[in-house]
């Protein structure tokens, strides 16, 4: 059983992914307000009239001890300068459900190193150009927040 809209590898977690990543790409209302789903939904406009909004954040729990997964980067104009995130833009996702996943901070959050997704500032969430390749079915869990445009387009 899928819960994705258009595929079913089997991997619930990687079949959302994949919905996004293609929402995402292309810039369903299930009464719920805020699921997968309503994001993807306000990701394409189908909730509001237009939108400048281009991702749709994620957070990703491992499997076994379901805890938030938290990713580790570095930026290249800043070697010396690691931090960690909580909350995801998905860039792409193959068809052996490995998922390339961009850290989103808030640039004016301090803490490079938060201790779980609610001590991470979500106010500002920005893409980072900071992408790691992840093994989707690592997983067990995916929470989506409400659609953002994460690249300050206006």
């Amino acid at each position: 059983m899928s819960c994705g809209k258009k595929f079913d590898s089997g991997n619930c977690v990687a079949d959302i992914l994949r919905d996004i990543a293609d929402a995402q790409t292309d810039i369903i209302d299930n009464g719920c307000i805020t699921s997968c789903e309503r994001s993807i939904a306000d990701l394409l406009g189908e909730t509001a009239p237009t939108s400048e909004n281009d991702t749709v954040p994620v957070i990703l729990y491992c499997k076994g001890d379901c805890k938030p997964f938290q990713g580790f980067g570095v930026p290249e104009d800043d070697l010396w300068n690691a931090f960690g995130s909580f909350y995801f833009r998905v860039k792409s996702v193959d068809e052996d459900n490995c998922a390339v996943l961009e850290l989103l901070r808030d640039p004016n959050d301090d803490d490079e190193c938060p201790k779980s997704p609610a001590d991470q500032d979500t106010s500002h969430l920005r893409a980072t150009g900071v992408c790691m390749t992840v093994d989707l079915d690592c997983f067990c869990h995916v929470t989506c927040l409400p659609a953002i445009n994460a690249f300050d387009r206006v």
